[in-house]
């Protein structure tokens, strides 16, 4: 094996980052677009989240439901903000990575944010939607019953809440992919 130039060590970002400026450009954008999409997406599922209460009165007894009594659905809040933060400073990142002649490691860095946000996201995801559906139709065989038919409101904005979380999953998925089709084929030194 020949060892490689220094030349060749140098372009390695250039390399990550599409050969010719054309598709670099368009690499550039997609990432940012996608980032700011869940940011978005994430924001607008923590609002809705926070203002999802609902009050009912049943055989004369008040009954409120609020998101901070599941447990899921304070994790799925909690993944809303930390993807909200980090997509914000990830789009500081990128634009770190994008410039010429920036460290190697930074873009695989940049990829390791991407998956650590798409996996919070996707086990949130997953927690909202178990116990969305567990207040929507019960589960007769452990004893719960369906809440949804008494709290619709409540019922309705959880689960845009959650739409719009794997939404923000989505987004951080597609970085993801798009990352890792653009990391290098040899190891980073």
């Amino acid at each position: 094996m020949v060892p490689e130039t220094a030349k060749e060590q140098n372009s390695f970002p250039e390399k990550f980052l599409a050969v010719s400026s054309k598709s670099r450009k368009r690499f550039l954008i997609a990432q940012a677009s996608l980032r700011v999409s869940a940011f978005v997406s994430a924001l607008i599922a923590l609002s809705v989240m926070l203002t999802s209460n609902e009050t009912i009165v049943l055989f004369g007894i008040k009954f409120r439901a609020y998101y901070s009594y599941a447990s899921a659905f304070r994790f799925l809040l909690g993944a809303d903000a930390v993807v909200c933060g980090f997509s914000l400073l990830s789009l500081i990142l990128l634009r770190l990575v994008s410039r010429s002649g920036s460290n190697p490691r930074n873009c695989f860095f940049l990829f390791l944010h991407d998956l650590a946000m798409t996996v919070l996201m996707i086990s949130a995801c997953a927690a909202g939607t178990a116990i969305g559906y567990v207040g929507r139709y019960g589960e007769e065989k452990m004893g719960w019953v369906a809440l949804c038919n008494r709290v619709t409101k409540f019922c309705n904005q959880v689960l845009v809440s959650v739409v719009f979380s794997y939404l923000a999953f989505f987004c951080y998925l597609a970085i993801t992919i798009i990352s890792a089709s653009k990391l290098p084929s040899h190891p980073l030194e």
